[in-house]
């Protein structure tokens, strides 16, 4: 990672999780120095654990265990939320809120300390879902924003946790940046339980369905609502680059190759190759009908656009999957049972 040097001490918050576990070992990897990763899930749940940094397990919504977290790092990654898929995030409205209390401590018990930055994952769902309403939607602006309507619970908790950064650099000079992510997907995630998002949701779908021998999948909605997918390495590339420039208003971090989700069932059909009777649940959580991120500005800053083809991220995650779920249960890794 360019943005830090060896030197540094690193907090990243959320580390049990699937980006912030990649996160931690990148920065490992690195050579940083120190590198400490809090997570509220028991460590042998953690997605990555890597054993060269300090694991702590914490709940950052408590003041002290910010403080405890904060102490003596220069440099702070917060990743940590109560999220998951859509099916997660509308039953879950008021869990996800709480979240607030996460990036409220971090970042005030960051006023005590010297840092050199601040990064906060915001997402998509902040956006006005007024401009969300159709399948060919126009993508989204970061201007888009406001006037506020994003989505209910998460996407309120996401909006207000950066006005939060963003006063917090504007009143204790706390170099804070956000990116939005849009959709991010690849191996080492949840799968199944009821936090997946619809890339490894679909892949374990098919997985099941050809195992099986049932050669039926359901999909939640008619299948035409759109959204745009991004690989863990384009993510954390461009997590790079913003944290590494002068950039500290909201970006953007996301593909902007919009398609359906039946399309994403097609290419997970192809990758197992097999057809599948597709069974529409027009009763299931759908989120808005499209959405899709504009990318103009963090080209024009940083350069950055996503490299990795939809194709060839999904048949990575889709191995992955394929392999947590071929395995007998007592050889799996706790996060994925």
């Amino acid at each position: 990672m360019k943005c830090v040097t060896t030197a540094d001490s690193v907090l990243v918050a959320g580390g049990g999780g699937f980006i912030g576990g990649f996160l931690t070992k990148k920065l490992v990897e690195a050579g940083v120095r120190h590198v400490r990763v809090v997570d509220i899930k028991p460590k042998e749940t953690w997605y990555q654990l890597v054993p060269e940094a300090e694991n702590l397990q914490l709940d950052l919504r408590n003041s002290d265990a910010a403080q405890h977290a904060v102490a003596g790092t220069n440099r702070i990654f917060n990743m940590a939320c109560d999220m998951g898929g859509m099916g997660f995030i509308e039953n879950h409205r008021a869990d996800c809120m709480v979240s607030v209390l996460i990036n409220t401590h971090l970042l005030m018990a960051a006023r005590n300390q010297d840092l050199k930055g601040y990064f906060y994952a915001s997402s998509a769902c902040v956006y006005n879902a007024e401009k969300q309403k159709q399948a060919a939607v126009v993508p989204l602006r970061e201007d888009d924003a406001y006037p506020a309507m994003p989505e209910d619970g998460y996407g309120w908790e996401k909006l207000f946790s950066e006005r939060m950064c963003r006063h917090f650099r504007e009143d204790y000079q706390i170099p804070t940046q956000v990116a939005r992510f849009h959709n991010v997907y690849g191996p080492h995630g949840t799968y199944d339980g009821g936090r997946e998002k619809a890339p490894a949701a679909i892949c374990r779908k098919v997985i099941e369905a050809k195992l099986s021998g049932h050669h039926e999948i359901e999909i939640w909605g008619d299948g035409e609502q759109t959204r745009s997918f991004m690989y863990i390495d384009d993510c954390l590339h461009g997590m790079d680059l913003i944290t590494s420039s002068p950039v500290y208003d909201p970006l953007n971090l996301g593909s902007d190759q919009l398609v359906t989700i039946n399309t994403l069932v097609d290419i997970a059909e192809d990758i197992a190759g097999i057809k599948l009777k597709r069974r529409y649940n027009l009763n299931a959580p759908k989120g808005v009908r499209g959405r899709n991120s504009d990318n103009t500005k963090i080209r024009e800053l940083l350069g950055w656009a996503p490299c990795t083809p939809l194709r060839d991220g999904l048949e990575t995650t889709y191995r992955w999957i394929h392999d947590q779920m071929t395995v007998p249960a007592k050889k799996r890794h706790p996060a994925y049972c």
